[in-house]
């Protein structure tokens, strides 16, 4: 895009493909420097012995033109030769050993990012300054915030009996997600550690001119955020300069599990229903082209309802989307 760059102070709180996609646009029309990103961590792992922060990882790689566009993670131009190297241990492992787990696939040039991050935790530095150092490393100029440094975990509860265990079980996120491809069904999503940890951002926040929530999964993706301490409070108190992006599209989620997630914790998986989730804390939704027929019941709800195409499927599109989102909250036409 030719046109000059807006340079207002952006916070987005991000989380997974579908933010990072919108990240992507937000730097072709806003400048990079103005805009701070507060990523969901609730999805970290350890692995390998090696700590994993899959959403920062994916907003960096997305904003540093280094994605694997195909997958939506990792790097471009990968190889996996770590990893089928390791196949070879696991015949070996002992049945209560969690070495050399073989679900969770990191290729080669991957892995220079989980060993930087954990040697650098090693050595005493926080997630803020690790993220920092990470950024730099890729040349971004956007400010990139996990949403704590303290640890919190997103654990899933199963719905019923399944190969990933029994009805009440309880798995760790990535276990739903990657391990078994989230096709379990579940009954209830925690955070844990949540309650004491120390939210990341809320100067930020208070101090933006306008605050995205990004079309992120609303309940593992940007409810870990919302979950922290006074990260509601400061929301609603800034609620007219909150604009949240529709991750849901005809019913269906652009990517991942949030429409069956949705439906399996008693929310309504549609335009409609994401903004019941957010109306406390956002005066607008931008909501697909394919919903317009939504706009009506979601003002009903006292939120500001705009329509547009929100389906990324290239910068152009994406660039577009965060336009409008920038005009919905400054008051310029879209």
């Amino acid at each position: 895009m030719n046109a000059k760059k807006s340079s207002l102070p952006i916070v987005v709180l991000a989380g997974g493909v579908g933010a990072a996609r919108f990240l992507r646009g937000l730097a072709l029309v806003n400048e990079p420097r103005a805009t701070t990103v507060i990523v969901n961590t609730g999805d970290d792992t350890t692995l390998h012995g090696l700590n994993i922060s899959p959403d920062i990882d994916t907003v960096v790689y997305t904003l540093a033109h280094a994605i694997d566009a195909q997958r939506g993670w990792g790097l471009s131009d990968e190889s996996w030769r770590a990893m089928d190297s390791l196949k070879k241990y696991v015949e070996v492992r002992p049945e209560n050993s969690d070495a050399a787990p073989d679900w969770f696939n990191l290729g080669d040039k991957d892995l220079a990012t989980h060993f930087y991050r954990t040697a650098r935790r090693i050595e005493g530095a926080g997630a803020s300054q690790i993220a920092a150092e990470i950024a730099r490393a890729w040349d971004l100029e956007q400010q990139i915030l996990p949403m704590t440094d303290d640890a919190v975990s997103t654990l899933v509860e199963l719905a019923e009996d399944c190969i990933a265990g029994k009805a009440g079980d309880v798995i760790s996120f990535q276990e739903y997600f990657v391990k078994y491809k989230h096709g379990v069904a579940v009954r209830s999503v925690a955070f844990d550690g949540v309650d004491s940890a120390k939210p990341n951002g809320l100067a930020q926040l208070n101090n933006a001119g306008a605050i995205v929530i990004a079309p992120s999964n609303p309940i593992v993706s940007i409810g870990p955020i919302r979950a922290l301490p006074l990260v509601d409070e400061t929301l609603r108190k800034n609620r007219e300069r909150v604009v949240a992006i529709s991750p849901i599209v005809g019913g269906r989620a652009i990517k991942g599990p949030a429409d069956r997630m949705l439906n399996e914790l008693g929310h309504e998986s549609s335009a409609l229903g994401v903004a019941k989730i957010y109306s406390k804390v956002a005066s607008t939704l931008i909501i697909d082209s394919a919903d317009a027929g939504l706009k009506d019941e979601i003002q009903a709800l006292g939120m500001r309802c705009v329509v547009t195409d929100t389906m990324m499927i290239d910068t152009s599109v994406s660039a577009a989307l965060a336009k409008t989102t920038i005009d919905a909250i400054v008051g310029r036409p879209s």
